[in-house]
Parts: structure tokens; sequence; C-alpha cells
């Protein structure tokens, strides 16, 4: 079986150099060996290291490399839109079978990549996109396919998880954690795609678009990153029993109208420490799955990383291989379902409240007037004087506030509402709560 890996960054260079340490297990599992046909790249003068191939191999004609006749399946490893979209579509129409780690594009348009696996008759695969080296996509389109998936919560970021675990762990800044995680590699020197959810997002369209039979894009994914997050929201969790983590929610339930939709939603929220994903520290990801009749289900391991990443891409070109041979495909994409995506405002949430108000008579019932006004059920009140917990200039006292579980979008007009009372000095910090009813 020859392949064509387009990239040999991190993760392309280790998928080579399993490739060579694991060929003769490889050839084993398959039944025929592995060969590598080329490797498309940007640079051919590169130091690549010690890699074990002939360095005729290497190309920058990702095109021609795509394809030629002698490809049989097209390892891409590069990411981004563009130009990868269009050598997957032009290797899958030619009935070239795909493995992929590109969660951007899977989110952004994987539809495109579904039709063309259908045009051609071939295997679209990319367990590595979502998760790293954990067993998780296969698991819900395959395994899980005989069961109804109610929700899927996730931690499906590394980099984020690190920095909110080092908060909570010693107090820091979001500021002073990120120097930390960008020291020691797990941040990029552009953090963006990471602290503000991008990364997570993707996920979360590819996770749902699994669980629900739908096709869920990034644009329906609602996105909330980290940097709003401060020592004091971390410590005001502590006090609740809780952690703050960047979760994927992906909820199956019924829109304003009554109809079966899907909620898809990326964004820090509070959860308690008797969660499942509560433990789940460092750049650990892990995925909490709910089903009718499996119930939950969870999934844990590195998500990230050359060799954890690779380990997922060659498990699926085992797969592709051993379907070539054997003249199958895989089953097609399952999206018979064709839900609609919920808008945030319909979804159904907590609040976690800090406010800093006046310490004067009257103020507590105000602020509750607001609340009821929205139809907003107040779970949990406590009041501290000013100074045993961080407030904003003149406040008197701190109001912490924990809601019932109600619509994002009556949350959302209740902290509007608060920002206008004369007794409301500021809003101190608004946060979800996730996991507690």
């Amino acid at each position: 079986m020859r392949l064509a890996i387009l990239g040999c960054g991190t993760v392309g260079s280790e998928v080579i150099r399993l490739l060579h340490e694991q060929s003769a297990d490889l050839a084993a599992r398959i039944g025929a060996p592995l060969e590598i046909a080329g490797i498309a790249v940007r640079r051919l003068g590169r130091d690549r290291g010690d890699l074990p191939v002939a360095p005729e191999l290497f190309t920058t004609d990702a095109v021609g490399l795509v394809k030629s006749e002698d490809v049989d399946v097209v390892v891409e490893v590069v990411g981004g839109i563009e130009p990868a979209r269009g050598w997957l579509v032009d290797a899958l129409r030619a009935g070239k079978s795909v493995v992929t780690a590109n969660k951007a594009l899977l989110a952004e348009d994987g539809a495109a990549l579904h039709d063309a696996a259908a045009d051609g008759g071939a295997d679209l695969y990319y367990e590595a996109a979502v998760a790293g080296a954990i067993p998780l996509l296969r698991p819900l389109r395959e395994s899980l396919h005989g069961d109804r998936i109610n929700r899927v919560t996730g931690i499906v970021n590394g980099t984020t998880n690190f920095i909110l675990s080092a908060m909570d762990a010693t107090g820091a800044g979001f500021a002073e954690a990120l120097e930390e995680a960008t020291e020691l590699g797990y941040a990029e020197a552009d953090p963006t795609a990471d602290v503000e959810g991008f990364d997570a997002a993707a996920k979360a369209a590819i996770l749902a678009s699994l669980a629900f039979h739908t096709r869920v894009g990034a644009a329906d994914v609602h996105r909330e990153g980290i940097t709003e997050v401060t020592a004091a929201d971390v410590a005001s969790a502590k006090a609740m029993g809780c952690t703050i983590k960047l979760l994927c929610i992906a909820a199956r339930g019924t829109d304003a109208s009554g109809r079966e939709s899907v909620s898809v939603r990326v964004h820090p929220a509070m959860i308690p420490l008797g969660h499942p994903l509560a433990s789940v520290g460092d750049a650990y990801n892990a995925v909490f799955v709910e089903a009718e009749a499996a119930g939950p289900l969870m999934f844990y391991g590195r998500g990230a990383g050359g060799a954890a990443t690779a380990s997922a891409v060659l498990g699926d070109v085992v797969a592709v291989c051993r379907n070539r041979l054997a003249g199958v495909r895989a089953p097609s994409e399952s999206a018979y379902a064709d839900l609609a995506v919920r808008p945030m405002g319909e979804a159904l949430t907590r609040y976690h409240v800090s406010l800093d108000v006046a310490d004067k008579p009257g103020v507590l019932a105000a602020v509750a007037g607001v609340f009821a006004r929205h139809d907003v059920s107040i779970a949990t009140v406590r009041q501290a004087p000013a100074g045993t917990e961080p407030a904003g200039r003149g406040a008197d006292a701190v109001l912490v506030i924990v809601t019932h579980t109600a619509p994002d979008a009556a949350l959302a007009a209740t902290v509007e509402e608060l920002r206008g009372l004369d007794a409301v000095r500021s809003i101190a910090s608004v946060l979800r709560v996730e996991g507690g009813e």
C-alpha cells in the first residue's frame, strides 16, 4: 500500500518514524507492507534530522503527489483550510482513501470532504482531529451507532487546560499561567487559537456532527475563550467546591417551538469537584459521553503532541488500508437526523454572578427582583464584606449569586439589567456553572 504524506512537521515526522519502526507489525496487521510514495513539504532544504527516508521522496509538488496513480492513501498533516481542502477533495474524488488530522478543515467544510468521499467511493478517516491519541471518534461513529447520545461534554484543548490547572494550583493570574505554558512548550508563540476557544470550537463541531448525525460547522458553535478568567474567579470556584475548565458541550434537546435540536458551545465554566472532568489536569484531554443505553462513558488521555497524534493517524491508516485490500468501504457519513442547531440564547445553563454592591438595606431585594422579572430562579446567595473577596473600587460588599438552570438569553438579560441598578457598583464576574443539576 503506497502512502502520500502531506506535511512533515511535528506530527508528520512522527508518522514517518513510526512507519519505519513498526513496519513489520503494520504489514502483518494490514496484510500488505506500507511504502511511502512521497512526502510533500514547503521547503526542500529544511533540516529534518535523521528521518529514515530517502531524500528523493521529498517534493514541493503536493498536487502532483496527490494525483499520482502510484498512491493508494493520502495522509494529510499540514493543517489549515487551503490548499489542504483542494488536495483532499481531489484525492477522494479519485478514489484514494484519506487520513487527516485537520480539525479546522473538517469543522469549516467537512461536508465537501464527505461529499467527495461519497463521489469517489473512498474512505475518509480523521481520528487524530480530536483529542490526539484518545480513541474517541470511531466509538462515536461506529461503536455507539446502536445507541442514542444525549450529551457530550469535554476538555479538548490541552493548552487551556494546563493554564486553568496552573491557575487553580498556584493562584496565579491568566497572564502568568500563559507565560508558564509558553515556556514549557504547551502554548504557541501566538496562542489565540487555543485561549480564544477556536481550536476547541472546531473539535466541538466534529463531535456534535458524529454524536447527533447532523452536519455541524464551526460557525454553528458558540465560542468564548479563557482570557477573561481571573484568579478571583478561580478562588470563588474553590469556595463553591468547584474548578474552572474550558468545556465543549454538545447537547440534544428541543428548541423554542418544541422541535428536537442540538446546542453546541465552548466556554469556560465552573464544574463541581466531583464531576468526572474536574480531576483532568495538566495538558490532558477528556470527553464525557452520556448515552441512553450505555450510560455515562469517559474517554481520557493525551490530547496533543507529535507521538500521540501520530498514533491516531496510523490507527486510521491501518483501517483504510485493510478496507482497500478487502475491496470494501467504511460506513459513510451519517447525517440523516439533520437537526437544527439552537442559538446560544436557548441553551440551558446556570450562572455564577459576583456583584460589587452598596451595603445598605433593600439591595438584596432589588437584586432578587431583577432575577424574578426574567424568570430566573436563584439557587444560592452569599454576601461578604468588602475586602474579604475581590471587589471593585467603592464597593461596600460582594454578592455572589448562583442560579438554577435557565435559558442563557434570560440569564444574560438579567445580568444586563443588573448593570443599571443604582445599588450595583459593578459586575465583577460572570461564569457559567455546569454539571451541578
